[in-house]
């Protein structure tokens, strides 16, 4: 079992460390080697394209490049997380891939004790995918799996004994290619992983509608730009809303809108909130494009478009079996000025697991990003995305 994957260019020293500039990949390569020293670097042969992962950091991709070491590093990480105090509520690490467990509110809550008010102060991230190392059970150049066992009780006061499973893998152009229905352009440099989640029920009770069940959440941590957006195609023939807006208060109009079945988001990292999509609304992709950077970033995930997604919201009020499937968020300043960014995600969820014992539900998010030619990254945007980047960019310009 291969660990970690070197070039011999690479370094913990911080004399090593300062050769490469904040933002490339290199830099953070050096940063995470001196806080997880079996930290897993992916790469697909080339030496330019590769992914981090942490056992030690709950199975996250911290980021990912296109360009080798030099390259521009795309996930966003928490630098200062690393030496605080741990965090009773939440430790944000970063990291442009990782794996929770929900719901986060609502009556199969995981995030609070029964009986308790759903306010911050009772908020608290299950330990196995906030603190907890996890094992290695394989990993090669291209692949690692990964699974943590732990054991949760949920507002309802049920049990939860939970198995986890996590594949991540790196692609090659050409299953990039392949799975997305683009075709290969040398003028684009990409980087593509794609992870497959599971959860099994390893307890002696059926998880139901009566004890209330856990779903698998995934969630995309990126580095925003002025001109960022966000960019998730919805279905136009579905009924209801196209997405609830008001997680965190209401999302003012100059920051979202949506018209031909394309839904966009400012993720400029300077106003906090979070929009949903409902199941029958969702459709399995959603991206973003940094015109600042030339950056264009795809996710692809399962939906279940008639499937029961949990409600997250911080309520025993609502109906704990209507929720949404596709999530994303813009990072800005609190009420009294503090940031934990900026960042913004992009963020899936699985349907319920209401699994029997010894039953598993899974889940695959698969993460790409292109940078160069522009007019090549235009093609894949209007396959991928459905719409052109000069669409994008001026989708909040008066």
């Amino acid at each position: 079992m291969q660990a970690c994957q070197t070039t011999g260019k690479e370094s913990t020293s911080n004399e090593k460390a300062e050769q490469f500039a904040s933002g490339s990949f290199g830099y953070d390569i050096n940063f995470l080697k001196s806080k997880d020293d079996s930290l897993i670097v992916l790469t697909d042969g080339s030496g330019e394209s590769q992914v981090i992962v942490s056992a030690k950091y709950q199975g996250k991709v911290f980021t990912s490049t296109a360009e080798g070491l030099q390259g521009r590093s795309f996930g966003w990480i928490n630098y200062k997380a690393f030496d605080a105090e741990k965090d009773p509520h939440m430790n944000a690490y970063g990291g442009e891939n990782r794996f929770w467990l929900g719901p986060e509110g609502g009556k199969f809550s995981v995030f609070f004790k029964p009986k308790t008010q759903m306010v911050f102060e009772n908020w608290v991230t299950p330990a196995s995918v906030d603190t907890e190392n996890w094992k290695v059970v394989s990993s090669d150049q291209s692949k690692v799996a990964l699974e943590k066992e732990t054991s949760l009780t949920n507002y309802l006061g049920s049990p939860l004994q939970i198995k986890i499973n996590r594949d991540v893998q790196i692609l090659t152009d050409a299953e990039i290619a392949r799975l997305l229905g683009i075709k290969g352009n040398e003028s684009v440099k990409a980087v593509g992983y794609k992870t497959q989640n599971a959860i099994t029920n390893t307890g002696q009770n059926a998880w139901t509608k009566e004890t209330g069940a856990p779903c698998i959440w995934i969630l995309d941590m990126f580095n925003p730009s002025p001109e960022t957006v966000i960019v998730v195609p919805y279905n136009e023939k579905a009924t209801g809303k196209v997405a609830t807006t008001d997680y965190f208060g209401q999302i003012p109009a100059d920051r979202v809108k949506h018209e031909k079945g394309i839904l966009y988001f400012k993720a400029d990292g300077k106003s906090r909130g979070k929009l949903g999509l409902s199941p029958e609304r969702a459709r399995p992709v959603a991206g973003s494009y940094d015109p600042a950077n030339n950056v264009l970033t795809v996710t692809t995930f399962d939906v279940e478009n008639k499937g029961t997604y949990l409600n997250q919201e911080w309520t025993a009020e609502k109906d704990p079996l209507k929720g949404d499937a596709v999530n994303a968020y813009n990072d800005g300043p609190l009420e009294d000025g503090s940031q934990m960014g900026p960042f913004y995600e992009i963020e899936s969820v699985s349907p319920a697991a209401f699994l029997k014992p010894g039953q598993t539900l899974t889940h695959q998010h698969n993460v790409f990003h292109f940078t160069g030619d522009k007019a090549a990254l235009d093609a894949i945007s209007q396959k991928v995305l459905g719409v052109s980047l000069a669409t994008i960019q001026g989708s909040f310009k008066k």
